[in-house]
């Protein structure tokens, strides 16, 4: 358990420098540690990039939402769509195009994990996936995150979703290459 505990901590350290040595390398990096959660909004912009639904709501006439979530047992928060009874990917649109997005990512048991990029024509350009999101192996533990990067010439927004009606799978960090000016 105190190894557990040493792995932890010393990945918590490094996270700083990771991300530092990714902005050294061109990317962007979008967290949402400061947001407030629980509150839902029909979309959240950070740095010209927006997040939204894809689309409203088609089983009821509620307006459709996003609102963050806590990473349980971690200080991390994410966004996620806010509709329990359906399931609608949530977009993540750039202000220009991108070549390269990377989604971290967590979800509920039974949940698996899409995200396809898009070009300007709104023509899937690329897609990475699981079957399954991990789990956790014991109550203590929080919800393991995991990574799908989607790469193309010029992705203009990235659509993620794969949750089933009453869970979840939540973003809580996008790293993206702009394309040089």
């Amino acid at each position: 358990m105190l190894h557990a505990r040493t792995i932890c901590l010393a990945a918590l350290v490094c996270l700083p420098a990771l991300a530092s040595a990714a902005a050294d390398d061109g990317q962007v990096i979008i967290h949402f540690d400061a947001v407030d959660t629980g509150k839902p909004m029909a979309s959240f912009t950070d740095q010209g990039v927006v997040f939204a639904l894809s689309h409203q709501p088609t089983t009821s006439r509620a307006v459709g939402r996003v609102m963050f979530f806590p990473h349980l047992k971690t200080p991390r928060k994410g966004l996620l769509n806010a509709m329990a009874t359906e399931s609608i990917p949530v977009d993540v649109r750039f202000p220009k195009p991108v070549s390269s997005v990377t989604l971290v990512l967590w979800g509920s048991i039974g949940s698996t994990a899409l995200a396809e990029a898009y070009d300007k024509d709104d023509k899937v350009v690329d897609r990475a996936s699981r079957d399954k999101v991990p789990e956790r192996t014991g109550p203590e533990q929080p919800i393991p995150s995991f990574e799908l990067t989607v790469k193309a010439p010029a992705i203009t927004s990235v659509r993620f979703s794969g949750a089933p009606p009453g869970g979840y799978l939540v973003c809580d960090e996008v790293r993206f290459t702009p394309l040089p000016e």
